[in-house]
């Protein structure tokens, strides 16, 4: 026999009104909205997206565009959102551009023919610059990528004083030619780059930078070009964890190790980062609360439209291993 609605209310008894508020995370108590979930597990109900669709502007979906899925800092951003929206009882339409303008376009079209409630999205720079033409029906918060001020939500890392901070802290310990590996699709690389190179005029230090596809592959090979040029690096500061991952990479094919040959920092503090070597300096950044404070921009969204943009910029955290120790002839600071 077919479980339903009236079924799920009778076994908690409450209201089937109260039963579809929580259903659809609306208002309740905290110990209503439990009642209801155990009635719902305990007489098995499985509710009809189908029917919930065609009776709602929306589909109870969010969708979810990361730029490059093999990217450890998306996967975790990622899970976050989907912890949050299964929460709430909304399912998540994950899509990878692969920092291709020509695939988020089609996955912005994928969006409105689901009819989602709303999209959590890490855009490149070109869709970002013609973003407030698209027409999205749907509401938006960016994650990682700053958008035109004053258009979309949006959560994002302090980029530029996070670069900065590492930079400093390279000086401070002795590297005077500190070269930085950035990305060339996003708002993201600019960002940090100019903390970077604001931190080196302010040290009164030339900048040595390279923009380069935001790929492990790309970064080795810019790197084994690098340190056989005549403007080769003390100390690297590679932008995200997969240039670091191509800066280790291109170290081992030169048999170089850090610091000894190399100093080198970078950003997200994945697993493997504390061991390589004596362990790499990393900024840490706060993927979960990155996802969380998506999803409730979000949720604020649908429900107050006219509401301010809000930009959320979250602090990272310098995690300091022995890839940057002491430079073996450390200058006067």
């Amino acid at each position: 026999m077919t479980v339903g609605i009236k079924d799920v209310a009778r076994a908690a008894g409450v209201s089937v009104a109260t039963v579809s508020r929580v259903l659809g995370s609306g208002p309740v108590s905290e110990a209503l909205r439990k009642r209801v979930e155990e009635a719902v597990r305990a007489t098995g109900y499985r509710p009809n997206l189908s029917a919930r669709r065609l009776r709602s502007q929306h589909s109870q979906t969010i969708g979810l565009v990361v730029s490059d899925i093999r990217n450890p800092f998306f996967t975790a951003v990622g899970r976050a959102v989907e912890e949050e929206a299964y929460r709430a009882g909304m399912r998540v339409i994950l899509c990878n551009s692969d920092e291709n303008p020509e695939r988020e376009r089609l996955y912005l079209g994928l969006m409105q023919e689901e009819r989602i409630t709303g999209l959590i999205f890490a855009p490149t720079r070109a869709t970002l610059e013609r973003i407030d033409g698209l027409g999205l029906d749907f509401p938006v918060v960016l994650i990682d990528r700053s958008g035109p001020p004053g258009l979309h939500d949006s959560v994002v890392l302090d980029n530029a004083q996070a670069a900065a901070a590492l930079v400093e802290h390279l000086f401070v310990r002795g590297y005077r030619r500190i070269g930085g590996l950035f990305g060339n699709t996003s708002t993201t690389g600019i960002e940090r780059h100019e903390g970077y190179r604001g931190a080196l005029a302010a040290r009164g230090l030339p900048a040595n930078a390279r923009f380069i596809p935001p790929n492990a592959d790309a970064a080795e090979e810019a790197v084994m070009r690098w340190l056989a040029g005549p403007e080769r690096p003390d100390a690297i500061m590679a932008s995200n964890s997969l240039f670091l991952m191509g800066v280790i990479k291109a170290m081992r094919r030169l048999g170089l190790s850090t610091p000894g040959d190399l100093a080198v920092a970078g950003f997200d503090n994945e697993p493997w980062t504390e061991l390589v070597g004596p362990g790499l300096t990393v900024v840490e950044q706060p993927v979960d609360e990155i996802g969380r404070a998506a999803v409730s921009l979000l949720f604020e969204r649908v429900e107050a439209p006219q509401r301010p943009v809000r930009k959320v910029v979250l602090p990272g955290r310098c995690v300091l291993r022995g890839s940057t120790a002491v430079a073996a002839v450390a200058p006067a600071v």
